[in-house]
């Protein structure tokens, strides 16, 4: 049986770390599962193999290998990858990471996200770089060498990089169709469950119940109903791994009808059962 794969999503920092660093690789047609969502932190993905699609807010855009993209926290993003190998290190740090160095060029270049794509040569700098950060990390996230690897890392970017532009990109952050959802969107970007109606969150939009879903589905790429079980089904993951929530508590808390419903919802999307996926995320930051 193929060892479950971690899902970048839930992904969090461990409490008393400013960030975190972590590998991520997937065989010749692995599963591999993701959609639109939000993170409490900056997150700078950093490709090795890869081929797909990058959703954020600044647009959609094909990913090539090596390329990189930034998400800021609470923004909106989202992957749809092929099914060949594929692998990253996934980098997600406090927002506070960048006044608190010092970081004035960088705190200014990382207010968007952004799809990266470098010279041969830099690309390689980069990446270097970046193992070097990861293997540091594992030793002691909190060494002058990991925190000083990390400034450099995002210096460099600030001050050498520059996100594609068109035609590599398809703006939608001020399309109509985004801006009649945003009522809504700033509730699952703020709310670890949204419990609206279809109905209920048309309303607040403004919108027919048929427009509405119409509508959220060509933006989110899943109809209402499915974005709000899975955006809980994320939110239970991040609790898991932040918290000392039990998994019944945590049930009742993002409104799932009983504990043996959440879990096996859970499972169907992770792969896992909730108390694997906790002892997994324990392990690993063992």
């Amino acid at each position: 049986m193929k060892k479950n794969k971690p899902y970048c999503e839930p992904f969090c920092i461990q409490q008393g770390y400013n960030f975190e660093v972590h590998h991520v690789s997937y065989s010749d047609n692995d599963p591999y599962s993701c959609f639109m969502h939000f993170h409490e932190v900056h997150e700078l993905i950093v490709f090795e193999k890869i081929e797909g699609t990058f959703f954020y807010n600044q647009g959609e855009s094909s990913l090539q290998d090596y390329d990189m993209v930034f998400t800021p926290a609470l923004e909106t993003h989202d992957f749809e990858l092929s099914g060949r190998q594929k692998s990253w290190h996934i980098i997600q740090f406090l927002p506070s990471f960048l006044a608190d160095n010092g970081l004035a060029s960088a705190e200014s270049f990382f207010k968007y996200g952004m799809h990266l794509r470098l010279s041969a040569s830099d690309s390689k700098d980069i990446h270097r770089v970046v193992t070097w950060l990861h293997e540091s990390y594992r030793r002691d996230p909190y060494s002058d060498k990991s925190q000083s690897l990390l400034r450099l890392l995002l210096t460099w970017l600030a001050e050498s990089a520059s996100p594609l532009k068109s035609p590599h990109t398809e703006a939608i952050q001020n399309s109509t169709s985004y801006a009649k959802l945003e009522p809504v969107v700033n509730l699952f970007r703020h709310q670890k469950s949204v419990e609206l109606s279809l109905n209920e969150a048309a309303a607040m939009c403004c919108l027919s119940p048929s427009y509405f879903s119409r509508l959220f589905k060509s933006v989110f790429r899943y109809n209402y109903s499915e974005y709000s079980i899975r955006h809980r089904l994320y939110s239970a993951a991040r609790m898991l791994s932040q918290s000392e929530f039990s998994i019944t508590d945590i049930s009742y808390e993002l409104n799932f009808s009983s504990p043996s419903h959440f879990i096996a919802l859970f499972k169907k999307q992770f792969g896992v059962t909730p108390k694997k996926y906790k002892t997994t995320i324990k392990e690993r930051l063992l």
